[in-house]
């Protein structure tokens, strides 16, 4: 039981994950935002951008805040399920 738990957790980090790299591509390809799926992505992967997003300011046009927020979720990943493993 306790190892299903972790993969949830586990599995839940990595779809964020995926979700941003995802909206970082669509920052560089035309679309349409108001299709379902992007809006889906968008609202998902706001409220954790928007924070970084203050702190790391775009430089030369780039925004790195996304590289900042895919490095601290894997932080908080590993940190998570290691916490995990000792508790269950």
């Amino acid at each position: 039981m306790s190892y299903q738990i972790i993969q949830v957790v586990n599995l839940i980090f990595e779809v964020l994950t995926w979700l941003i790299i995802i909206r970082c591509i669509l920052s560089f390809v035309r679309h349409d935002p108001y299709q379902p799926i992007f809006k889906f992505i968008y609202e998902v992967t706001e409220p954790i951008m928007a924070p970084f997003r203050r702190i790391v300011p775009a430089a030369g046009g780039l925004d790195f805040s996304p590289l900042i927020v895919l490095l601290a979720i894997t932080l908080v990943q590993r940190i998570v399920i290691v916490l995990l493993s000792y508790i269950l």
